[in-house]
């Protein structure tokens, strides 16, 4: 199923522990705070246990969202990159 994580951390090395957690589960950045990326439920809810444990105590609102392969497909995107 395809999801989307995205987070809101202040503390820089907490969230860079919960960023490389994305990305060990094969998810991509699609923004600074934000990851997309097919994961079975069970890889969703490890993954959160994970990000849960990564976070500890610290202050952090982590929020994942799933969408069928039909929803996702009806999203509109516009990426652009180069030099300026």
């Amino acid at each position: 199923m395809r999801c989307l994580l995205i987070y809101d951390i202040p503390d820089d090395r907490v969230r860079q522990k919960v960023a490389d957690a994305c990305l060990d589960y094969g998810l991509q950045r699609i923004q600074y705070s934000a990851f997309a990326g097919n994961l079975s439920r069970t890889h969703q809810r490890e993954l959160m246990t994970e990000v849960k444990r990564r976070l500890g105590n610290h202050a952090g609102n982590i929020q994942l969202f799933t969408f069928p392969d039909d929803v996702w497909k009806t999203r509109r995107s516009i990426e652009q990159g180069g030099e300026s």
